[in-house]
C-alpha cells in the first residue's frame, strides 16, 4: 500500500467565491521531506489537507522530490494565481472543481499536461484541450432525513426543490464552493432564465448553511429534511458516527437530471514553473495504479479513482453505474455566471 488514510474525517472546509475573494490570501505552508532535497516543487492544493499530506510525503519517497504545500480554498487559489501571473511560485495547482482549472485555462495559465499522463485517465474526465488532468471524482447527490422524508416521496430531479411543495424542506450552502459548479450546470442545460428561477424557488424554500458538512449534520439530526451535497460529505458522516448512527441516507436524482452531476477533482502545471519536469511528474504520479488504489481505498476522501479498473471505497456505488448529465467542462465554465445568478437571486 502507498500509504494508509487515516480513519477519521477532516474538519469542514468553508469556500469563498471568486468574485468576493482578497487579492492577498494567507496560506499555510507545510514542508514534507528533508531541508536539503535536490528539487522542491511547490503546491497549491485547494484538496483535503489529510489525504495531500499523505501524497506528498508518498512522492517525495518514491522520487526524492520535496513537495512544498501552500493549503487554501481553491476559487481562492485560483484568484492569487490570476493575481499572481509569472511572478507566481506554483509549480502544480490540485483543486476540488473543475470550474476553477477552467478558469486558470481560459487565462493562459496552465501548461499541457504530458500526453502519457492523459493516457491514463479516460479523456471525458480531463480538459479537452489537455490543460489539466481529472484525479478524482464526487457525484451530487441529495442527503435526506429518513425520519422526516418516505424514500418514494423524494424528487426525480433536483429542480423540483424550487417546487412550493419543498418550501422550509431542503438545506444548500450557496457560498460553499461544491455548490457552484452544479448552479453552472443547471445554466448549461436550462439557460440563464431558467437557472435564475430554479435559485430564486431555492431562496424561497431552502435554509442556507456555510458548507456541505452543516448541510449534513443538519440534515441527519432532522434539522432539515433533505439537503443538496457532493456524496463525500455524507460519506464522511458516516464514517465518523458508524452505521447505526445514521439517521439520514443518500438520494440519487434521476438518471441524466442536472442534479446527478459529476463533479472532477483535477491537478495542473503552471506555465511559468521553473520544474516542469518534476511537476509533470507529480501529475503522474497522482494517477498512477499505486495512488490511485490507495486513493480509493480511503475513508477520508470517499472519491471515485479515475484510471480505469481501480477499484472505489466499497461503501460507495461503482462509479460506471453513476448516470451524470452530458455536459462538458468547456459547457460547465468556470463558474462566473453561476456567482452571478446566486447574487441576482439572493442567495449570496
Amino acid at each position: 500500500m502507498l500509504f494508509e488514510p487515516r480513519r477519521s474525517a477532516t474538519s469542514g472546509r468553508r469556500a469563498v467565491l471568486l468574485a468576493t475573494m482578497p487579492a492577498a490570501l494567507a496560506l499555510s505552508a507545510v514542508l514534507a521531506g528533508p531541508a536539503g532535497a535536490a528539487e522542491t516543487l511547490t503546491l497549491y492544493s485547494g484538496q483535503h489537507e489529510q489525504t495531500v499530506d499523505q501524497l506528498v510525503d508518498a512522492f517525495r519517497r518514491q522520487t526524492g522530490i520535496v513537495v512544498r504545500v501552500h493549503t487554501g480554498e481553491g476559487p481562492e487559489l485560483a484568484n492569487q494565481l490570476l493575481t499572481e501571473g509569472g511572478t507566481s511560485a506554483a509549480d502544480v495547482y490540485f483543486t476540488e472543481n473543475s470550474p476553477e482549472l477552467q478558469l486558470l485555462a481560459e487565462h493562459g495559465l496552465l501548461a499541457p499536461v504530458d500526453a502519457a499522463t492523459r493516457a491514463l485517465v479516460p479523456a471525458r474526465y480531463s480538459s479537452s484541450q489537455g490543460q489539466w488532468l481529472g484525479v478524482l471524482a464526487r457525484q451530487n447527490v441529495l442527503a435526506y432525513n429518513t425520519a422526516r422524508v418516505e424514500a418514494t416521496a423524494l424528487p426525480a430531479s433536483v429542480l423540483d426543490l424550487a417546487g412550493p411543495a419543498w418550501k422550509g424542506r431542503v438545506g444548500i450552502a450557496p457560498s460553499d464552493g461544491d455548490f457552484l459548479p452544479l448552479v453552472s450546470a443547471v445554466i448549461a442545460m436550462k439557460g440563464e432564465a431558467g437557472a435564475l428561477a430554479w435559485l430564486r424557488g431555492l431562496q424561497r424554500n431552502a435554509q442556507s448553511f456555510d458548507d456541505d458538512e452543516g448541510v449534513v449534520a443538519a440534515v441527519d439530526r432532522g434539522a432539515v429534511a433533505t439537503g443538496i451535497v457532493n456524496n463525500y460529505y455524507w460519506e464522511r458522516l458516516r464514517e465518523e458516527r458508524g452505521a447505526h448512527g445514521m439517521r439520514s441516507a443518500i438520494h440519487e436524482f434521476a438518471p441524466g437530471d442536472v442534479g446527478a452531476l459529476v463533479n472532477v477533482s483535477g491537478a495542473a502545471v503552471l506555465n511559468t514553473s521553473r520544474h516542469q519536469s518534476a511537476a509533470q511528474r507529480f501529475l503522474a504520479f497522482l494517477v498512477s495504479a499505486p495512488t490511485q488504489a490507495s486513493l480509493g481505498r480511503s475513508n477520508v476522501t470517499f472519491e471515485y479513482p479515475l484510471r480505469p479498473g481501480v477499484a472505489a471505497n466499497a461503501a460507495l456505488p461503482p462509479l460506471d453505474t453513476l448516470s451524470p448529465p452530458d455536459i462538458g467542462w468547456s459547457r460547465l465554465g468556470d463558474d462566473s455566471q453561476a456567482v452571478a445568478l446566486l447574487r441576482k437571486a439572493g442567495l449570496l
